[in-house]
């Protein structure tokens, strides 16, 4: 595999391979698809297949030819490698690498006799959300540290994304998250957040719901999970 160019990534200079290429190559690319479609492209550079151009995008990851005629959005196995899935390993070290950059903006609620952290893409108001959360004591009592990350799923306009920077700039944000989660109103608070941040990188690394959980080794869960079943998946991994 070629290597990628190096590149800002949503919060970070993200390198997505160890050595880097001709920055301006495919400049040419890069702004046809810009320009035709909106997309703000952070990384570009060569596939697993001859041909094809992988692309981080503002909304997401694609590939594309050389000539910026043809995108796709699709998944690549390797036959020869048992169906390694070469899509989702380029995601998941974007996403190992991207969560580095809100170690200090998550909100975590941490396991006494810690095994596993995995981060969550929450939302207050979503159903399996709520739910997660109350089943907070089970998470943990099973050796499991969640940290959550903003992804309010109405966008950046809305009530949901102004009361998720209010839990975040709450004094105790445990509180006000758990406040949040059972319904209840949380006091209006302004502080520096990045929450738009974590939702613009959610967006960029797969996240279309919520809850999605991501496992240390940078897998993702589209959903909810039991305590017992995300337990059985960590130990799987």
């Amino acid at each position: 595999m070629k290597n990628w160019i190096k590149s800002l990534f949503a919060v970070s200079c993200l390198a997505l391979t160890s050595t880097a290429v001709n920055a301006g190559e495919y400049d040419e690319t890069k702004n046809k698809i810009e320009t035709t479609l909106g997309l703000s492209i952070s990384a570009i550079g060569d596939s697993p297949i001859s041909g094809l151009l992988q692309i981080v995008t503002s909304k997401g990851f694609f590939y594309a030819t050389p000539d910026g005629k043809y995108l796709l959005q699709a998944r690549i196995y390797n036959l020869d490698e048992d169906m390694k899935n070469e899509t989702e390993v380029a995601l998941g070290g974007m996403r190992l690498k991207g969560i580095e950059e809100f170690n200090d903006s998550v909100i975590e609620f941490k396991a006494k006799n810690e095994k596993y952290v995995v981060n969550v893409f929450t939302d207050i108001t979503c159903g399996y959300c709520r739910k997660l959360h109350h089943e907070m004591d089970q998470y943990n009592d099973a050796g499991i540290t969640v940290r959550y990350l903003a992804f309010p799923r109405g966008g950046l306009r809305s009530k949901s994304y102004n009361d998720m920077v209010s839990v975040w700039c709450a004094k105790d944000q445990q509180s006000a998250m758990t406040d949040a989660k059972n319904g209840e109103s949380v006091e209006n608070s302004q502080c520096a957040n990045a929450v738009a941040q974590q939702y613009n990188f959610g967006q960029q690394i797969g996240v279309g719901g919520t809850p999605n959980i991501i496992l240390p080794d940078g897998s993702l869960i589209g959903g909810y999970q039991p305590a017992q079943q995300l337990l059985q998946s960590l130990k799987n991994i």
